[in-house]
Formats: C-alpha cells, sequence, structure tokens
C-alpha cells in the first residue's frame, strides 16, 4: 500500500496567504523601525537624515484635537494646550505625539495591501477604506485612554503599549482576512473553492 507523497510546498499551499501577511507585517515593522527616526518627545523625524516631521505634526495635531472634540461632546471636562497635551480638570495628562498620529500603522496596512493578491481596481476602493478604518481606530484608541486614565493613571501603559498595540494589528489583520476571503477572489472562484473543501 502506497501512500500519497506530500510535498512541502502542498503543505504550505493552504496557509501562504498568512505567511505572506505575516512576512510582509514583519518587513514594514523593521523598515519602520530602522528608518523612521524620532525621539518619543520631540517633534523631529526623520527618514535617512532627511526631515519628514510635517505630516506627523500636522495628523498628531489633528488627532490630540478630534480626540479633545470628542471627549468634550461626550461630557468629558478635558482641555487640549499647544503641546498637544490634553488635560482633565483632576491634571491627570497624555500628550499627542507624533507616534500617536496613526501613520506608521496606516504605512503598514499600505504595504500589505499592495503586496496582497487581487484587482488593483478593487484595490482602488478598498485601500481607502481600510485606511479610514485604520483612522477612526486610532482616534477611539487615544480617546479612550485619555477618558480612562482619569481616574486611573496607572493604567496607561498597559493600554498604550500592550491592548491597544495588538487590537491595532488584529484590526489590520481582520481587514485583510476580509479581502482576502470575500473581496479579492471573484465569485466563480470562490465557488470552485468551496465546492472543491466539500469533495
Amino acid at each position: 500500500m502506497k501512500f500519497p507523497r506530500i510535498t512541502t510546498s502542498q503543505t504550505l499551499a493552504p496557509h501562504r496567504g498568512i505567511i505572506g501577511f505575516v512576512i510582509i507585517l514583519t518587513l514594514s515593522n523593521i523598515l519602520w523601525k530602522y528608518n523612521i527616526k524620532g525621539d518619543e518627545t520631540d517633534t523631529l523625524v526623520t527618514l535617512f537624515g532627511q526631515n519628514i516631521s510635517a505630516p506627523f505634526i500636522i495628523m498628531a495635531r489633528h488627532v490630540a484635537e478630534t480626540c479633545t472634540s470628542l471627549l468634550q461632546s461626550l461630557g468629558w471636562n478635558v482641555s487640549l494646550n499647544l503641546e498637544n497635551v490634553i488635560r482633565h480638570e483632576n491634571g491627570i495628562s497624555v500628550q499627542v505625539i507624533w507616534a500617536c498620529s496613526g501613520l506608521k500603522q496606516a504605512y503598514i496596512y499600505l504595504c500589505i495591501m499592495i503586496f496582497s493578491r487581487g484587482s488593483w481596481i478593487k484595490k482602488l476602493w478598498y485601500i481607502p477604506l481600510g485606511l479610514l478604518l485604520v483612522y477612526l481606530f486610532n482616534i477611539i484608541r487615544i480617546g479612550f485612554i485619555v477618558a480612562f486614565i482619569e481616574h486611573h493613571p496607572t493604567a496607561f501603559d498597559f493600554l498604550h503599549l500592550y491592548i491597544f498595540k495588538y487590537l491595532f494589528y488584529i484590526l489590520i489583520f481582520g481587514i485583510w482576512v476580509f479581502w482576502e476571503e470575500k473581496i479579492s477572489i471573484s465569485r466563480h472562484n470562490r465557488n470552485v473553492h468551496s465546492t472543491s473543501n466539500k469533495s
């Protein structure tokens, strides 16, 4: 009795998309980490030694203003100063710096989508939609952290460095999965795929 020979390529084939996602995510993170330089509290951001601070400064200010307006509309008594510090009445505050702009996550999502399979016609509308979701999540993230630490200031690092950091990557993964499973594959190919899985 002979058993069918299974090659490495056959074993990896069903997981090729996820492997590609992880590789692109890792490489884009590495490229950002070693090429985009900026102190955590500084406004100077450089790429290969060239000053690229402007979009980060503009976006950080926009995020700070939007989060302040959102919290005020929801009943929080917060104020915003020129250094992007959102402050509660009790003195607890958060500074929205260039790294809080959401531009890194937008860049990572963009890299993943550019190198994902699928029609560029579909990508022309799906990429902006995903960028909008990344932007909205960043506003919610900063807003929630600012609101929560009013009475729980020690929770800042846990929320900022762990919970929302990984939730951001889960969001990007979810957007990509929806693209792979529902958008990039044509209806005909999806039917063929589901039929082959049943047989």
